[in-house]
């Protein structure tokens, strides 16, 4: 990797909530990835007992993301080019773990049986295969359709995020007791309890999809530069290829000299970041995250109804109706759709930014194409290549529930690798007066420390089980 460019930091002259944007994007990707699967489907087996690790996961990424966040307003760069400045296997190495986690396309296969339900029911007119087809249809349109990719992706995942949080508290409303606040609250502060009937690996899985989890973090870096938020601001937003030619994209990022108006500047961003992450991310998410799990735990765990692979949210729907009416059902359906299709919009986005990303900034060759391009041929060719799994899947039986579980499984092992990176990586190369303090290097060692050690148990728990 060449060295830094020098140069100013932009100067921030917007408010924070005209600027506001990426923190939410990454909430609309957390709220599905853990938030409407995993932990509602925990929590109507074993109970609130567990939801401490919800709670606690959700705390460590926001440390990981204020870390994500202070590269990139630092230097323009995403964290997998920062990777790559450590070292040029951390590239492949990251590619190879994004496709393990996300080549079944479980959240699209997710996304489309939520839309299933809500339309025709589970048992209704069309296969898996049609409705995650749609699903994909709808997420093309709204990645290729505006000029800006980001700016489409950004209010698409706002709009989501109110219907689900209206619904939400409305659920939450209508069927609330405060015993089930008193056993919610009983879980919280139940802090390293592990029911015997759950692995490891699951428990370890639930508490890294309790936020955006495993690779999904690292997107922080797309949304804050195309929101030209710090340094960001130097680096050209990637167009549609479809509608224009964007500027060509530099192949390094920069660094800012340190004098009184440069650390001026970068205090103002530094401020906005650690807003955009404590009330979207951390706020937000932690609300939201209880809402879904207080539905589970007062209409499926008093009945002793642990879903079937798929069909969570119709269960949890069929007995919101019983409790709460045809409205309670329907809006409930809304909100599952709502939260999956916005997991599988930013997912989509995100994988296929880091592919183009890590791409372009590591092969020479591939400068020849904007960014764009390489964004478009990943994003549409793994479209296609989803709907043909699902296709597959869907044949032989197999779920899309542990393909989302393996994802989570995997992202764990890439946090053990990537979190005490990003603490590296800001120690080593930012200006001495930026570098994190000791609360933030605190905070990311606790972090490193959960998620390896989380990583090495799990290892032992699978040599243990087939022995």
């Amino acid at each position: 990797m060449s060295d830094f460019e020098i140069k100013d930091l932009p100067e921030r002259t917007q408010s924070f909530w005209k600027i506001a944007g990426p923190g939410a994007v990454l909430v609309g990707l957390s709220i599905g990835a853990g938030e409407i699967i995993i932990w509602p489907s925990i929590v109507a087996e074993f109970g609130a007992s567990m939801v401490w690790a919800a709670i606690l996961g959700i705390f460590l990424q926001l440390w990981v993301n204020l870390e994500i966040g202070r590269w990139t307003i630092a230097t323009g760069e995403t964290a997998f080019t920062g990777f790559s400045r450590i070292w040029l296997g951390f590239g492949p190495l990251f590619l190879f773990l994004t496709v393990i986690a996300n080549l079944a396309p479980g959240w699209g296969r997710a996304s489309g049986l939520a839309l299933k339900a809500l339309i025709v029911g589970p048992a209704g007119y069309g296969s898996d295969t049609f409705w995650t087809v749609i699903t994909f249809l709808i997420a093309a349109l709204i990645l290729f359709g505006p000029n800006v990719i980001y700016q489409s992706v950004e209010r698409s995942v706002e709009a989501l995020i109110i219907i689900i949080t209206v619904g939400l508290i409305s659920m939450t409303i209508a069927i609330g007791s405060s015993d089930i606040w008193y056993t919610l609250g009983q879980g919280i502060i139940n802090v390293g309890y592990r029911d015997p009937g759950i692995s490891v690996k699951v428990l370890f899985s639930a508490l890294v999809f309790a936020g955006a989890g495993g690779i999904y973090n690292l997107f922080y870096s797309f949304y804050l530069r195309d929101k030209n938020i710090g340094m960001g601001a130097r680096i050209p937003k990637m167009i549609n290829p479809l509608r224009g030619k964007g500027e060509a994209m530099p192949s390094k990022g920069f660094l800012f000299e340190e004098n009184s108006e440069n650390l001026r500047r970068f205090s103002e961003w530094w401020n906005y970041v650690k807003k955009d992450q404590i009330i979207f991310f951390w706020a937000l998410n932690s609300v939201t995250i209880i809402l879904f799990i207080f539905g589970a735990l007062a209409v499926l765990h008093p009945r002793g109804i642990v879903p079937a692979a798929g069909t969570l949210i119709w269960d949890e729907a069929v007995v919101l109706g019983e409790v709460w009416g045809d409205p309670g059902r329907v809006i409930f359906l809304i909100v599952g759709f709502a939260t999956l299709f916005g997991t599988q919009l930013v997912i989509l986005d995100g994988v296929s930014r880091t592919f183009a990303d890590i791409i372009f900034m590591n092969i020479k060759k591939a400068r020849s194409r904007e960014v764009g391009w390489w964004y478009m041929i990943f994003c549409g060719g793994w479209m296609v290549l989803g709907c043909f799994l699902t296709f597959i899947m869907e044949r032989v039986g197999v779920s899309d529930l542990g393909f989302i579980f393996n994802a989570a499984y995997v992202g764990g092992f890439t946090m053990a690798i990537y979190v005490p990176l990003i603490l590296y990586l800001n120690l080593k190369y930012l200006p001495k007066s930026v570098k994190p303090g000791v609360t933030a290097i605190t905070m990311m060692v606790i972090a490193s420390v959960v998620y390896i050690g989380f990583a090495i148990s799990s290892i032992i728990w699978e040599i243990t089980t087939r022995l």
